[in-house]
């Protein structure tokens, strides 16, 4: 059976979208569209720095989003407030109940449903958040409640093998036709091929591939491209 999993953030749906409108809302109105751009990409770079902290309790939630937005505006040279952070990371969470799913995904999502492919969501972060997420993009209608595998839920998280081995004692699953789909180099391609899973880079953000002894099978640049890609091996 060929299986199917995918990241969630920035994966599945414009992570960038509601950070955006956060952004232009609360912090800046007038900073270029590419500089947001940037500062989106620095945000993750931090949030991932430390969320092994988070996740041990060693700083709390509202810190790793404080940090990881007032570090991402420091870098770039705008210094904002904890305050503003707190402000920016409301505005940006009640956007992301408005996200939907890129439309090749939703396409993509419908094909490999109809060819019996076997569908399931690894993502890292707050459980309750996720489930939200999961929600409002409608992944229900592909796939099962019980396939959204959360970091916060199964107490481990990406790029450890231990949240891959787990969902290899809930699903019927064969490391070797499992495929992870996911935007994060270290999480995501790392993570998988540490499994033994295969891998895609679904790098639509055009980063630079870091040098790791992990490669990725595929690596596509646009939803049209990994739908186009999935189509053809499933």
């Amino acid at each position: 059976m060929n299986t199917i999993i995918f990241d969630l953030d920035d994966t599945l749906y414009d992570q960038i979208r509601p950070f955006k409108e956060a952004f232009y809302t609360v912090i800046s109105s007038s900073l270029p569209d590419q500089l947001v751009n940037q500062i989106y990409l620095a945000s993750r770079h931090y949030s991932d720095e430390v969320f092994e902290q988070e996740q041990q309790g060693i700083i709390s939630t509202l810190d790793l989003q404080i940090y990881r937005i007032t570090a991402a505006c420091k870098e770039f040279g705008l210094s904002i407030s904890a305050d503003q952070a707190i402000a920016f990371q409301n505005a940006y969470q009640s956007n992301q109940r408005q996200i939907k799913l890129f439309l090749e995904i939703n396409q993509l999502l419908d094909q490999l449903t109809q060819k019996k492919v076997q569908l399931a969501v690894l993502t890292n972060g707050n459980t309750d958040h996720q489930k939200m997420k999961f929600e409002q993009l409608g992944l229900s209608k592909w796939i099962k409640a019980e396939y959204c595998f959360i970091s916060g839920a199964i107490g481990t998280a990406k790029p450890t093998i231990g949240p891959f081995r787990y969902i290899e004692q809930c699903m019927p699953i064969d490391r070797e036709s499992t495929w992870y789909v996911g935007d994060t180099y270290q999480n995501d391609v790392v993570g998988a091929k540490q499994a033994g899973w295969k891998a895609i880079w679904f790098n639509h953000r055009r980063r630079e591939q870091p040098k790791s002894s992990f490669k990725p099978d595929r690596t596509v640049t646009s939803a049209k491209a990994l739908l186009d890609y999935l189509t053809h091996i499933t």
